[in-house]
């Protein structure tokens, strides 16, 4: 197959808003409803309207109208799958192509974010399964994969690994790579890191739990180091939607009568509880192999995550993570420098956010591994005076790890 490559991006792909500039606009709690009604009175059905119709379909999503927002989009890939994201200057430096998944606004990579305010352009290419590549396609100096894994994105990736081999430029963030993030397959890949935790991970089916429940069987039948209480999410489930702790098998019985999903993931509970009884957790972003702190979250509450752990409440807590961000190249990653260099050689993912927390006994204690997880800077400056310089630092070590890559390809190719 011929891969044509136009450097016409204005004749190629399609301009919209975008997600981030969308969800900025959200977050700031502005009428994005009234935006919706403004954008719908000038949408056409053509190739020309289709980036309105995907910017409907952000706006549609984040009013919570999920599938209204699905179906918009699923035309408008019909019509177009080339987006072209606003960019800070008329001359781009560099010109990069995002590799996408046909999912919800929560699915891709948010590389908008990441780029925002540099001389980089981006333009997103939605690969559907079963439609031919466009030609041409536009030209870019470097392209990175924002598909995440996951069956939701599942045939997407398969087209998107078929392409990797014989793309004309480099390419990010391999889908090979990206298929060991499942939390299950994690487990395996990163079992063994000398001052890492990671508990066994199980994919299972609500039969096989009913069956344990039923014949009282073990957990260990089904799950490595099984022992109650356990955690179980519903497979593809993410910012803990459907996430529980189960203290034994009535409970189980239970949890699963409330759920109507096919299959869980299952592992044992781990008290990661500091000295004072919160919870600490951490995101930390590997660029190109550095890790990179992205935020903290303290709560009383095991099943912690940034928007429940309602950090903007209480200052001790952003004192707390304003220090851990300062400090973090002389402390945290420094105490887990050898676990985070072998992590990041075994996962071999560009780019990749680590959701994780401090073991009782000092290990680096693992949750969770997504390239697709949100890093963003939208959180006002007034409540988080410390985050703005530390954003800035990801953002130009992705953008400085994007053009390092173009360039090393350049050379190559001379």
């Amino acid at each position: 197959m011929s891969i044509v490559l136009s450097k016409d991006w204005g004749r190629v792909c399609t301009s919209r808003i975008g997600v981030a500039q969308l969800t900025q606009m959200a977050f700031e709690g502005r009428d994005i409803r009234s935006l919706w009604h403004e954008l719908m009175e000038g949408a056409t059905d053509d190739v020309a309207g289709s980036g309105t119709g995907m910017d409907l379909s952000v706006i549609s999503q984040l009013l919570g109208d999920q599938p209204t927002g699905l179906a918009i989009q699923k035309d408008m890939l019909a019509l177009q799958r080339l987006y072209r994201s606003p960019c800070a200057t008329d001359r781009p430096g560099l010109r990069v192509l995002a590799l996408a998944a046909v999912m919800d606004i929560g699915g891709n990579t948010p590389l908008e974010f990441l780029l925002q305010g540099s001389d980089m352009e981006l333009a997103t290419f939605y690969v559907v399964p079963g439609m031919p590549l466009p030609d041409p396609m536009p030209d870019h100096d470097v392209a990175i994969v924002v598909a995440p894994d996951g069956d939701a994105a599942r045939a997407s990736m398969l087209a998107i690994e078929a392409l990797a081999s014989i793309w004309p430029r480099p390419i990010l963030n391999l889908p090979a790579n990206i298929g060991l993030l499942d939390r299950d397959r994690l487990y395996q890949r990163l079992n063994g890191i000398a001052g890492l935790e990671i508990p066994a991970t199980a994919r299972v089916t609500t039969n096989q739990l009913h069956d344990l429940i039923s014949n009282g069987l073990s957990l260990r039948d089904v799950l490595a180091d099984g022992a109650f209480p356990i955690i179980i999410r519903p497979v593809g489930s993410h910012a803990g939607f459907g996430l529980a702790k189960v203290a034994d098998c009535q409970a189980l019985k239970n949890y699963l009568a409330a759920r109507d999903e096919a299959e869980f993931f299952i592992s044992r509970f781990v008290d990661y509880s500091s000295a004072d009884g919160n919870f600490r957790k951490y995101r930390i972003v590997i660029i190109d192999g550095r890790p990179f702190a992205c935020h903290m979250a303290i709560a009383e509450e095991w099943k912690v995550w940034y928007l429940n752990a309602d950090m903007a409440l209480s200052v001790p807590h952003r004192t707390e993570e304003a220090m851990f961000m300062l400090q973090f190249d002389q402390e945290f990653a420094v105490r887990h420098s050898s676990a985070l260099k072998e992590m990041a050689f075994r996962i071999g993912l560009d780019y990749v956010a680590i959701d994780c927390a401090e073991s009782r006994n000092g290990a680096l204690l693992v949750f969770e591994a997504d390239n697709a997880a949100i890093v963003h800077d939208m959180d006002p400056p007034s409540v988080y005076p410390y985050k703005p310089a530390q954003m800035q630092k990801i953002f130009k070590a992705v953008q400085a790890m994007l053009a390092r890559r173009a360039g090393q390809w350049q050379v190559d190719a001379a």
